[in-house]
């Protein structure tokens, strides 16, 4: 038993270091939790499905009330853009700024490209590509400052 552990890590060291290191070998190629494990596991690291941009609490209130008054956002204004904030966002990007996927309220490369197609009347000068860097999420603070 002994040999075949080692032959095992042996082998996963070597395509970890044909991969790009030994930081991914050990996760990357590790052996599945059992089945009971699995599923306490996922429910403990579950992510909190809550995307600000980098927006303070009280900016996301903003851009919350603003979707209350004009994209039937029908949610608690708490400053936290969560799934039902984004399905109402992306209603406005669907309309107006060529979002053409789903009303999802998830927070993809999509709705980066969109939302920095908007973001372009608040001093947005970056890439479209849907990546929600520094410069889109500081016009998203722009955004939701002026609205």
């Amino acid at each position: 038993m002994r040999a075949l552990t080692k032959a095992l890590v042996s082998a996963t060291a070597a395509v970890g270091i044909a991969a790009g290191g030994l930081t991914t070998a050990g996760t990357a190629m590790a052996a599945p939790a059992p089945a009971h494990q699995q599923a306490a596991s996922t429910e403990a690291v579950t992510p909190l499905a809550v995307v600000n941009l980098g927006l303070t609490r009280a900016q996301a209130r903003n851009v919350q009330r603003w979707l209350t008054t004009h994209w039937n956002y029908n949610g608690p204004i708490d400053g936290y853009l969560g799934t039902d904030s984004w399905k109402a966002f992306q209603r406005c990007l669907a309309e107006y700024w060529g979002y053409n996927d789903a009303i999802d309220g998830i927070v993809g490369p999509n709705t980066i490209t969109a939302l920095q197609r908007l973001l372009r009347n608040y001093d947005y000068n970056g890439a479209l590509d849907g990546i929600a860097g520094d410069g889109t999420k500081a016009a998203f603070k722009r955004f939701a400052n002026a609205i």
